[in-house]
């Protein structure tokens, strides 16, 4: 027995479940650049280059200097852990470099991101002195520092003449970060003095400093002014990388000192980030962006002339991957194509790399064009690890994928045959076979043990693709059903997989379709009737207008009736909305089938739309509308209604013509009140019913002409002395026909024939007083009332009676006499005055009483009406001393007052009310017993009692009392005692039961 040497790959041609388990390589950590601070007093420091991948088989690791490997040995100063490099004894000179670390299993190699060595150090000034620099005073100069040799970023300072006294930067002084440099625009005397330059290495945190440099002064005479002269400037061209920080420097030597301005040359105002430090002569951008870049100009300017001096800042990005190689299987002899892209500036270029060398030498059926990289004819040789490799002059991206290239035998253990397959007798059924195997091979079919040939029924339908070849049976028939064998072959092996076909009867509806007819809240049924085969399990869904009917749900208007074999369904008090088209769908396993019918549901019209009004006169508005839907049943009539702001809602109003009919889209309406604001609507109806009414029109006022109404219930009388008094009850404004209403007041002394009028220019009055000292008390005048607008006069209403007003009574009642009937009663009596004798009537009478401790001022009032000579007054306090005036009164007023009469009331009733009532029975009889009532020494003495069984009373001045024996209804008694004071506190309630039957009894109840 010998293996196949295209089997020997089968570790790496693993399934999908085994996936789990082996892995190709896959970065979790890569190296980082290093920069290393060299420090001459510790020579043995170490680095180490982080490296880290996930695989199964478990990676193994290599590294590059250089593009050159790395080989770790005993002894040497690199060691490996796990994936980790570490660099012992470092020497500048032979590690600095870039390394690469390559991660390897059995799936193949891949290459980390490239990472960088440097060592950062800080040497010392050579030279110990410096010349002096002798400027004149106003001459600008330039201190050179000149800084010893280094690796890494520096930073600047100046110490002036001794530590720590240093150099402060201002208009007039600058120090370059670029090149360490002082630079003083204008020298003055006070800067004569030793300079030393500052040097630090921002990586080392080491400093020197360098040789000190004496300023001095000439001599021979102050320097004049000068334009100025631009010392420091940035280059022409910056690259700057997407997000970094900027800056710029720019200063010039002058006198006067001048000033330092930025600008961008294409006039674009900088953004708010932009720090523009004018004292020290440096303009900063942080996050710099694409929109950043452009030409800027830096202008030195004093009053002698001014210089510029320009530059531009170029956007670069490095790389990023925007589209990525993924992991792929293929079948042996299948193509591949990868595509890789990525954004940056300039644009990056691609190289491919497999198993960590680089693609160069390729061959024919491997191709690499634009970062996409295609293989044909793929080989088990193509199997491993790829890199697309993405770079331009700023930077590298690294992008893994892995190819696995399948070779294998036919395995039906993943895609067994379906069975049983079913299909309906006449029907179409596809019989899938999707072998695992690779390279594709020939499928062939046989039902039973027959080899299956091409007819016109039966093709065999072979897919050009992994998985793929399938048996395709037309036109079924009974005869079709059987067990059905795919089998499949290629050069590594034979397997086959076996499935049931079986021809079922085919699902009929036997409904037909239809159009319905129903009226809004009728029910109807919605039938769905079909044949199908015995052995399968239908399956009804119904659909209102293509959505799905939810049973339970649109307010339980849909319920299911059908039985096994139908779907019917019931609509129950339909409404418009339920008009439509309604779907029955019937599934089995083998076959779908559905039936639409139409509803159509009447019901009555829609409301009308469009309501205008053409024309209002002063009692007449024409209107015109659109019609509604009128919903399957034809519109035949229309109905106006109208509302204004003093309607009780919408009124039905009449119309020209009375009856407006179905087809009519106009109408007037007739009968409205002038000068009111009227909205109408319409209501359509048919021969199901009214329907819903229209949208109001606008607001439409109709026209003013003059009234037509005149007040209703004019009176008068009374008011005072000279007075005649008129009053009505005011127009309503639906009823003044236009604006500027008011009335119009007529009078005249009974039997004279000339009248007087006077206008109230208000639509509010009510009333209209005339007075003349020359009328005489309670005089008849005839009075009428009109009504007046901007329009015209109206109609005066009938004529009436009203007398003038009277004067008060001019006599006091006589014999006044006041009695306490109880401790909150006085009787109150007088004799009267003659009634209606001339002039002065006599309405009736007014009595005025107050306590003894009270004035009479406050005192309370009560009248009687009409002839009568006695009151009682009520309510007041008993043991209580009271005086009493009478007056008569009429329309004036009252009269004088009578004589002032004192009553005192009688002391107040008991307060205690009976206690320890006991009742028995005896034969026919109920005695009731109560303990006497004894009265407070502030209380009027008690003189009897009375018991209240509703609704009689009786009294009794004993503390007993017999009744007859309740036969049809309890008693509910309460007893209350009384004195001249009158009734006093009552008894809490007794309630004696209903005595059945004719039978002795003899019980008693007590009661606290």
């Amino acid at each position: 027995f010998s293996v196949p040497w295209y089997l020997l790959f089968c570790p790496v041609c693993v399934s999908p479940i085994e996936s789990n388990v082996l892995q190709s390589p896959v970065f979790t950590k890569q190296p980082g650049s290093i920069v290393f601070p060299v420090d001459s007093q510790e020579n043995n420091r170490d680095v180490v280059f982080s490296c880290e991948a996930q695989g199964s088989p478990s990676p193994l690791y290599r590294w590059k200097l250089n593009g050159t490997a790395i080989t770790p040995k005993s002894g040497s100063h690199y060691s490996l852990s796990g994936g980790n490099l570490r660099i012992s004894h470092l020497n500048k000179d032979q590690d600095a470099g870039t390394y690469q670390c390559l991660a390897s299993n059995s799936f193949g190699t891949i290459v980390s991101r490239e990472a960088s060595l440097t060592f950062a150090y800080l040497g010392n000034f050579k030279t110990h002195r410096r010349n002096s620099v002798s400027v004149r005073e106003g001459q600008g100069v330039v201190l050179l520092c000149g800084p010893p040799s280094h690796s890494g970023d520096l930073t600047f300072s100046w110490i002036f003449n001794e530590y720590p006294s240093f150099v402060k930067q201002d208009t007039r002084r600058f120090i370059s970060q670029e090149t360490g440099n002082l630079y003083i625009a204008k020298v003055e005397p006070s800067d004569v003095g030793n300079y030393t330059c500052v040097v630090t290495n921002t990586v080392t945190k080491t400093r020197v400093q360098g040789p000190p440099t004496p300023l001095v002064l000439r001599s021979d005479g102050i320097m004049g002014e000068y334009e100025p002269k631009i010392e420091v400037q940035f280059p022409e061209i910056v690259h700057v990388a997407k997000g970094l920080t900027v800056k710029l420097e720019c200063f010039a030597l002058g006198n006067p000192v001048p000033s330092i301005n930025w600008n961008r040359v294409d006039g674009i105002p900088f953004s708010r980030k932009v720090d523009v430090r004018k004292a020290s002569g440096v303009l900063e951008i942080p996050y710099f962006q694409q929109e950043d870049a452009g030409t800027y100009e830096c202008v030195a300017e004093n009053s002698r002339g001014k210089n510029t001096v320009k530059g531009k800042l170029s956007f670069y990005a490095p790389p990023h991957l925007i589209e990525k190689p993924e992991d792929v299987q293929k079948p042996i002899d299948d193509s591949l194509v990868w595509e890789c892209k990525a954004t940056g500036k300039p644009k990056p270029s691609y190289r491919w790399m497999k198993n960590g060398e680089n693609m160069e030498s390729l061959e024919e059926r491997i191709q690499v064009a634009d970062g996409a990289l295609s293989i044909s004819r793929l080989t088990l040789s193509d199997i491993g690890m790829y890199q697309c490799v993405a770079g331009n002059k700023h930077g590298e991206v690294y992008s893994n994928a892995e190819l696995r290239v399948i070779a294998v035998a036919p395995d039906f253990s993943q895609n067994q045959l379906r069975s049983p397959t079913m299909v309906k007798e006449g029907g179409d059924v596809l019989i899938e076979c999707r072998p695992k195997m690779s390279p594709w091979g020939v499928i062939s079919w046989r039902k039973g043990s027959e080899a299956l040939r091409e007819s016109h029924r039966i093709s065999l339908l072979i897919v050009s693709i992994l998985d793929n070849g399938n048996l395709r049976i037309q036109n079924s028939t009974r005869p079709d059903a059987g067990l059905y064998t795919c089998v499949a072959r290629n050069q590594f092996g034979v397997a086959s997989s076996s499935g049931t076909l079986m021809v079922k009867e085919p699902t009929i509806i036997t409904t037909a379709p239809s159009t319905l007819d129903v009226t809004v809240g009728e029910s109807i049924v919605l039938p769905c009737q079909v044949t199908h085969d015995p052995s399968l399990k239908l399956m009804f869904t119904w659909f209102f207008n293509e959505q799905l009917i939810h049973f339970g749900n649109h307010g339980g208007y849909f319920e299911k009736v059908g039985g096994h074999s139908a779907g019917d369904i019931m609509i129950r008090n339909i409404q418009l909305r339920h008009a439509g088209k309604y779907t029955c769908a019937v599934q089995t396993k083998v076959d779908s089938i559905s039936i639409a019918a139409d509803l159509v549901v009447r019901g009555p019209p829609g409301p009308p739309t469009s309501i205008h009004v053409e024309e209002i006169s002063d009692t007449t508005a024409s209107l015109s509308w659109r019609p509604g839907p009128d919903n399957h049943s034809p519109i035949t009539t229309y109905t106006i209604q109208a509302r204004t702001p003093f309607s009780l809602g919408w009124q039905a109003v009449t119309t020209v013509p009375e009856v407006v009919g179905g087809r009519s889209l106009t109408a007037t309406v007739i009968d409205l009140s002038p000068w009111v604001e009227y909205e109408f609507r319409v209501l359509a109806s048919n021969a199901i019913g009214t329907g819903e009414p229209s949208k109001p029109s606008k607001q439409a006022r109709t026209k003013e002409t003059s009234p037509k109404v005149t007040p209703a219930n004019v009176s008068g009388g009374g008011g005072s002395r000279s007075e005649l008094v008129i009053t009505w009850e005011p127009v309503p404004e639906e009823l003044q026909n236009g604006g500027g209403f008011g009335y119009v007041v007529a009078f005249r002394p009974s039997g004279t024939t000339g009248w007087m009028q006077a206008a109230v220019p208000s639509s509010e009055a009510s009333k209209y007083v005339f007075k003349n000292e020359s009328i005489q008390p309670f005089s008849p005048f005839q009075v009428k009332v009109g009504v007046y607008n901007n329009e015209g006069e109206g109609p005066f209403g009938p004529i009436i009676t009203i007398y003038s007003a009277e004067e008060e009574p001019g006599r006091a009642p006589t014999r006044i006499r006041a009695k306490s009937l109880s401790a909150s009663e006085i009787e109150v009596s007088w004799k009267a005055l003659p009634w209606n004798t001339s002039k002065r009537r006599v309405l009736g009478y007014e009595l005025r009483y107050w306590e003894k401790r009270e004035k009479e001022e406050a005192a309370s009032v009560q009248r009687t009406v009409g002839n009568q000579t006695s009151a009682i007054i009520r309510g007041v306090r008993g043991s209580n001393t009271y005086y009493v005036t009478v007056r008569a009164y009429n329309t004036a007023g009252a009269g004088p007052p009578s004589v002032t009469v004192n009553v005192t009331t009688k002391k107040p009733p008991p307060s205690q009310p009976p206690v320890k009532v006991m009742w028995n029975t005896l034969n026919s009889k109920i005695v009731l017993n109560w303990e006497q009532v004894k009265a407070l020494e502030n209380e009027s003495e008690v003189t009897g009692y009375k018991v209240r069984n509703r609704p009689s009373v009786m009294e009794t001045n004993t503390t007993s009392v017999e009744l007859s024996l309740p036969m049809n209804e309890e008693y509910f008694i309460q007893i209350k005692p009384f004195g001249e004071g009158g009734e006093g506190s009552s008894s809490r309630q007794i309630t004696i039961p209903r005595i059945p039957g004719q039978s002795i009894v003899d019980c008693s109840l007590t009661l606290q």
